[in-house]
Protein backbone atom coordinates (compact mmCIF):
# COMPACT_ATOMS: atom_id res chain seq x y z
CA UNK A 1 0.00 0.00 0.00
CA UNK A 2 2.65 2.31 0.17
CA UNK A 3 4.28 4.23 -3.10
CA UNK A 4 6.83 4.23 -4.23
CA UNK A 5 8.91 4.99 -7.71
CA UNK A 6 12.03 3.66 -9.52
CA UNK A 7 13.25 4.93 -12.18
CA UNK A 8 17.15 5.88 -13.95
CA UNK A 9 19.28 4.74 -16.54
CA UNK A 10 22.75 4.78 -17.67
CA UNK A 11 24.29 7.86 -15.62
CA UNK A 12 24.33 6.90 -12.13
CA UNK A 13 22.20 3.45 -11.66
CA UNK A 14 18.51 2.33 -10.72
CA UNK A 15 17.07 4.40 -7.71
CA UNK A 16 14.14 4.01 -5.68
CA UNK A 17 12.47 6.68 -3.59
CA UNK A 18 8.89 6.57 -1.87
CA UNK A 19 6.17 8.88 -2.83
CA UNK A 20 3.55 10.60 -0.48
CA UNK A 21 -0.07 10.10 -0.80
CA UNK A 22 -0.75 12.59 -3.32
CA UNK A 23 1.94 10.68 -5.45
CA UNK A 24 3.49 13.88 -6.89
CA UNK A 25 6.15 14.82 -3.98
CA UNK A 26 9.09 12.26 -2.82
CA UNK A 27 7.98 11.50 0.76
CA UNK A 28 9.81 12.27 4.10
CA UNK A 29 12.27 14.77 5.82
CA UNK A 30 14.45 14.21 5.24
CA UNK A 31 14.02 12.56 1.94
CA UNK A 32 15.38 8.43 1.27
CA UNK A 33 17.29 7.97 -1.96
CA UNK A 34 18.25 4.26 -2.65
CA UNK A 35 20.57 2.96 -5.62
CA UNK A 36 19.10 0.08 -6.52
CA UNK A 37 21.14 -0.94 -9.54
CA UNK A 38 23.91 0.06 -11.78
CA UNK A 39 26.76 -1.14 -13.91
CA UNK A 40 30.17 0.20 -14.28
CA UNK A 41 30.58 3.08 -16.41
CA UNK A 42 33.69 4.01 -17.50
CA UNK A 43 34.75 7.80 -15.86
CA UNK A 44 36.05 9.52 -19.51
CA UNK A 45 32.54 8.88 -20.99
CA UNK A 46 30.98 12.97 -21.26
CA UNK A 47 27.95 13.01 -19.29
CA UNK A 48 25.95 14.36 -22.64
CA UNK A 49 27.06 10.42 -24.38
CA UNK A 50 24.40 7.97 -22.35
CA UNK A 51 26.67 4.84 -22.30
CA UNK A 52 25.46 2.65 -25.35
CA UNK A 53 28.67 0.61 -24.88
CA UNK A 54 28.11 -3.46 -23.82
CA UNK A 55 28.42 -4.06 -20.03
CA UNK A 56 27.61 -0.25 -18.84
CA UNK A 57 24.07 0.31 -19.77
CA UNK A 58 20.98 -0.46 -17.40
CA UNK A 59 17.76 1.26 -17.53
CA UNK A 60 13.56 0.53 -17.41
CA UNK A 61 13.22 -0.66 -14.11
CA UNK A 62 10.10 -2.54 -13.23
CA UNK A 63 9.62 -4.51 -9.57
CA UNK A 64 6.86 -6.97 -9.54
CA UNK A 65 6.05 -8.93 -6.10
CA UNK A 66 5.39 -12.45 -6.21
CA UNK A 67 5.74 -14.68 -3.43
CA UNK A 68 6.94 -12.71 -0.58
CA UNK A 69 10.00 -10.98 -2.81
CA UNK A 70 10.07 -7.60 -5.19
CA UNK A 71 11.66 -8.66 -8.52
CA UNK A 72 13.50 -5.65 -9.99
CA UNK A 73 13.24 -6.43 -13.84
CA UNK A 74 16.11 -3.85 -15.48
CA UNK A 75 17.64 -3.70 -19.31
CA UNK A 76 20.91 -4.13 -20.07
CA UNK A 77 22.82 -3.01 -22.82
CA UNK A 78 22.02 -1.00 -25.98
CA UNK A 79 18.51 -0.48 -26.97
CA UNK A 80 17.18 1.52 -30.15
CA UNK A 81 19.21 0.60 -32.72
CA UNK A 82 17.37 -1.55 -34.99
CA UNK A 83 19.30 -4.76 -36.14
CA UNK A 84 21.97 -3.76 -34.19
CA UNK A 85 20.48 -3.67 -30.73
CA UNK A 86 21.23 -5.41 -28.33
CA UNK A 87 18.86 -5.63 -25.24
CA UNK A 88 18.09 -7.58 -22.84
CA UNK A 89 16.29 -8.16 -19.70
CA UNK A 90 17.85 -9.32 -16.43
CA UNK A 91 16.16 -9.52 -12.48
CA UNK A 92 17.32 -9.84 -8.94
CA UNK A 93 14.86 -10.06 -6.25
CA UNK A 94 14.73 -9.10 -2.33
CA UNK A 95 12.24 -9.38 0.60
CA UNK A 96 12.59 -6.09 1.22
CA UNK A 97 11.88 -3.19 -1.36
CA UNK A 98 14.64 -0.93 -0.60
CA UNK A 99 16.93 -3.74 -1.11
CA UNK A 100 19.22 -5.24 -1.42
CA UNK A 101 18.33 -7.16 -4.68
CA UNK A 102 20.62 -9.86 -5.34
CA UNK A 103 20.74 -12.03 -8.61
CA UNK A 104 20.54 -16.02 -8.13
CA UNK A 105 24.32 -16.15 -8.27
CA UNK A 106 23.61 -13.84 -4.71
CA UNK A 107 25.47 -10.82 -6.43
CA UNK A 108 23.70 -7.69 -5.38
CA UNK A 109 22.45 -5.83 -8.59
CA UNK A 110 24.08 -2.41 -7.30
CA UNK A 111 27.46 -3.89 -8.32
CA UNK A 112 26.21 -5.19 -11.32
CA UNK A 113 24.63 -8.69 -10.33
CA UNK A 114 21.19 -9.80 -12.62
CA UNK A 115 20.21 -12.87 -13.80
CA UNK A 116 19.10 -13.32 -17.33
CA UNK A 117 15.27 -13.33 -18.25
CA UNK A 118 15.50 -12.94 -22.26
CA UNK A 119 16.95 -11.51 -24.35
CA UNK A 120 17.01 -11.77 -29.01
CA UNK A 121 17.18 -14.75 -30.48
CA UNK A 122 17.22 -14.86 -34.28
CA UNK A 123 14.07 -13.32 -35.12
CA UNK A 124 15.06 -10.10 -32.45
CA UNK A 125 17.63 -8.20 -32.12
CA UNK A 126 17.32 -7.46 -28.84
CA UNK A 127 13.98 -7.27 -26.15
CA UNK A 128 13.87 -4.48 -23.12
CA UNK A 129 12.20 -1.95 -21.88
CA UNK A 130 9.95 -4.57 -19.91
CA UNK A 131 7.25 -4.37 -17.30
CA UNK A 132 5.17 -7.60 -15.61
CA UNK A 133 1.77 -8.11 -14.93
CA UNK A 134 -0.66 -10.87 -13.81
CA UNK A 135 -3.80 -11.04 -15.79
CA UNK A 136 -6.26 -14.12 -15.15
CA UNK A 137 -4.05 -15.78 -12.80
CA UNK A 138 -1.12 -15.43 -15.22
CA UNK A 139 2.18 -13.76 -15.47
CA UNK A 140 3.49 -11.86 -18.31
CA UNK A 141 6.15 -9.83 -19.38
CA UNK A 142 5.35 -7.11 -21.78
CA UNK A 143 8.35 -5.75 -23.63
CA UNK A 144 9.33 -4.36 -26.72
CA UNK A 145 12.25 -6.39 -29.85
CA UNK A 146 13.64 -5.48 -32.47
CA UNK A 147 12.16 -7.42 -35.63
CA UNK A 148 14.98 -8.61 -37.54
CA UNK A 149 12.47 -9.55 -40.37
CA UNK A 150 11.05 -6.58 -40.69
CA UNK A 151 14.72 -4.57 -41.11
CA UNK A 152 14.89 -4.17 -36.86
CA UNK A 153 11.54 -2.80 -36.95
CA UNK A 154 10.41 -2.42 -32.66
CA UNK A 155 7.63 -4.61 -31.85
CA UNK A 156 5.45 -4.95 -28.71
CA UNK A 157 6.03 -8.68 -27.04
CA UNK A 158 3.90 -9.79 -24.63
CA UNK A 159 5.23 -12.96 -23.05
CA UNK A 160 4.27 -15.62 -20.38
CA UNK A 161 6.68 -15.85 -17.54
CA UNK A 162 7.66 -19.13 -16.16
CA UNK A 163 8.74 -19.74 -12.56
CA UNK A 164 11.25 -22.34 -11.78
CA UNK A 165 11.11 -24.21 -8.73
CA UNK A 166 13.26 -21.93 -6.94
CA UNK A 167 11.50 -19.44 -7.93
CA UNK A 168 13.32 -17.59 -10.75
CA UNK A 169 11.49 -15.83 -13.67
CA UNK A 170 12.37 -17.53 -17.43
CA UNK A 171 11.08 -15.70 -20.55
CA UNK A 172 10.77 -17.83 -23.30
CA UNK A 173 10.68 -16.50 -27.01
CA UNK A 174 10.18 -19.83 -29.74
CA UNK A 175 8.49 -17.90 -32.67
CA UNK A 176 8.55 -15.01 -34.69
Amino acid sequence: GTPWMTFGSYWMGIKLVKMDESLTQIAGSPQEWHTIASRYRYWKLDDRDAGDTENSDVEAPFIFRKNGYYYLFVSWDRCCSGEESTYKVVVGRSGDITGPYLDRAGQKMVHGGGTLVIKGNEHYAGIGHNAAYTFGGTDYLVAHGYALSEEGRSRLLILEIEWDEDGWPHVFLNEK
